[in-house]
Formats: C-alpha cells, sequence, structure tokens
C-alpha cells in the first residue's frame, strides 16, 4: 500500500468552484470511465468552494487501470486536472 497521497499541483479548468489560483478541495476524487479519467470533485458554478488556501490532494481514485493507482489510491508524485474529453481531466492518467 502507498504512504504516498498524490498532490494536486494543477488545474487549469477555470469553471470549477474549488479552483481559485489552485484547487482548495481539501481532496478530489479521480473518476470517468474505462480509458479515460476526470476529476469527480468538478463542480462548473460561479460559488467560491473550498479551503482559503490551495491544499489539494488526491482522496480517491476509481481508475484502476491507471498506472499510478495502488489500492485505488494514486501514486503519482502529483496530479494536473485540465481541460480534455470532459471539462476536468486528470491529465496525468496513463492506462496500464
Amino acid at each position: 500500500m502507498t504512504e504516498h497521497i498524490a498532490e494536486v499541483s494543477a488545474c487549469s479548468v477555470g469553471s470549477c468552484g474549488f479552483n481559485h489560483d489552485g484547487c482548495t478541495a481539501f481532496g478530489i476524487t479521480i473518476g470517468g470511465t474505462q480509458d479515460h479519467a476526470s476529476c469527480a470533485t468538478f463542480i462548473d458554478t460561479n460559488t467560491m468552494g473550498g479551503l482559503p488556501k490551495v491544499l489539494a490532494h488526491v482522496g480517491a481514485c476509481q481508475r484502476s487501470e491507471c498506472v499510478h493507482n495502488n489500492n485505488l489510491m494514486c501514486e503519482a508524485r502529483d496530479v494536473k486536472v485540465g481541460p480534455g474529453r470532459e471539462a476536468a481531466d486528470c491529465l496525468t492518467y496513463e492506462h496500464s
């Protein structure tokens, strides 16, 4: 089991309520479908949410086929979220 908790080092999704010069959610969940990973914590809103400073980490990863996934935890050094197939994709995702 991993002892590392991947931080969210970058988020370029301008319409997310948690993105204020970085992700201010305490933790995000990576979801999506087979061969595609998205940020399941993404909320398309103008309302500002989250913590007063950037602390986000990946709390859980549902993409068990990702090379960084170990027991539903992300072992990547860090995770970047940005537009892709959906508004907020995990850009660090790599299919094994």
